[in-house]
């Protein structure tokens, strides 16, 4: 296995070389979950999965349930379906509570006041109620619990991790929270071991090529967990490959891709990546897309922060930016280096395709 094997194979793993769903839901399913602290971005990476869907359509399928956001894995914001996120949360809440613990003693949190909260939390969102985080603020205060923001915030998570609270739909550009029950009905616990294997299953199936580190970094288990995750997996199903000393897991159909070397030349592999996207996000090691070229000093002075990336042939070629003016869409872009009359094309429907997606024009 050589570098463009590891790029080729993610690319068609991610749905981003060539998709097989036509919806959001569809998508958030095959990824199992996907960042999304950056709302409007993560919006962006469900699309880029897509053909021909548009902001609002992600938006709806968001604010009808068909997904949900809430704190996952390591844990930051994620979309999940409502079918996968109990499952999950009962898989990585245990290390995220852990993690919490230090910060909930320094604010003086503690069990008692957390179910208080939950009450109140309870009560106020049962029969398909909504609510603003300062809603929810208020309403404590109106109970006599008063929190600062960062309190507030711990309060919250609990909520989510005690599995009473998920994402609503939104309010404006407000953010709601819903009851867990009645927005995600058809959530399922699963034993541990269960857990483990499923989540590996289907981080490798949508993400490999990938190690056994990138899984435990990913996920936020221990690489314990991770490695007994692994050693479950199917050898018939999942296979091993090796690139420079590193063993990568696998679906053995992923392989056939270095066999069809038609498929490859149509593929996707230029696009606008989204902040925290899952094609860089979903790794420990990055490596992969990492452009060998040493930027110029004028450069770095120019673009001193890097977030979003242009992607050409599956690695870095430079930066994007996104302006909102009225109701059209401006993206600027600004290329490591002078691309050929191919990759600048692609680059240029690239930036096409992400107006597009917005619903606006440039």
């Amino acid at each position: 296995m050589i570098v463009s094997d590891i790029i080729n194979y993610r690319l068609f793993n991610q749905q981003i070389a060539k998709t097989s769903f036509s919806t959001p839901q569809e998508i958030v399913r095959w990824m199992v979950a996907m960042q999304a602290q950056e709302y409007a971005m993560s919006k962006w990476a469900i699309g880029l999965r897509l053909n021909n869907v548009t902001d609002a359509d992600v938006e709806k399928a968001f604010n009808d349930g068909q997904i949900l956001r809430t704190h996952l894995l390591r844990p930051t914001w994620h979309f999940a379906t409502p079918e996968d996120i109990r499952w999950l949360l009962e898989l990585t809440a245990p290390r995220i509570r852990k993690a919490m613990a230090y910060y909930e003693r320094e604010l003086e949190l503690d069990s008692k006041l957390f179910n208080k909260c939950n009450d109140i939390i309870g009560k106020a969102l049962t029969g398909g109620h909504h609510l603003t985080r300062l809603e929810l603020s208020d309403l404590f205060q109106n109970n006599g619990i008063s929190l600062n923001g960062r309190q507030m915030g711990h309060v919250m998570m609990n909520a989510e991790m005690d599995c009473l609270v998920c994402s609503g739909r939104r309010e404006g550009k407000q953010f709601t929270y819903a009851l867990f029950d009645e927005r995600a009905s058809t959530a399922i616990s699963i034993a541990k071991d269960e857990a483990l294997l499923l989540l590996a299953e289907r981080y490798f199936t949508s993400r490999g090529p990938a190690t056994l580190k990138d899984f435990s970094v990913w996920s936020g288990l221990t690489i314990t967990d991770a490695k007994k995750a692994g050693a479950m997996l199917d050898s018939k199903v999942f296979t091993k490959e090796v690139f420079d000393g590193n063993e990568y897991l696998l679906k053995r159909e992923t392989l056939e891709l270095a066999l069809d070397a038609s498929l490859a030349k149509k593929i996707q592999k230029s696009f606008l990546m989204p902040d925290y996207d899952e094609y860089g996000m979903g790794y420990i090691d990055r490596t992969a897309i990492f452009n060998p070229i040493k930027l110029t000093s004028e450069f770095r002075k120019k673009n001193p922060v890097f977030d979003r990336m242009i992607i050409v042939d599956g690695i870095i070629e430079g930066t994007w930016k996104r302006t909102i003016k009225g109701k059209s869409v401006v993206v600027e872009t600004c290329l490591f280096r002078e691309l050929n009359k191919a990759k600048s094309e692609a680059v240029k429907k690239s930036v096409n395709r992400f107006v597009k997606f917005t619903g606006s024009s440039e």
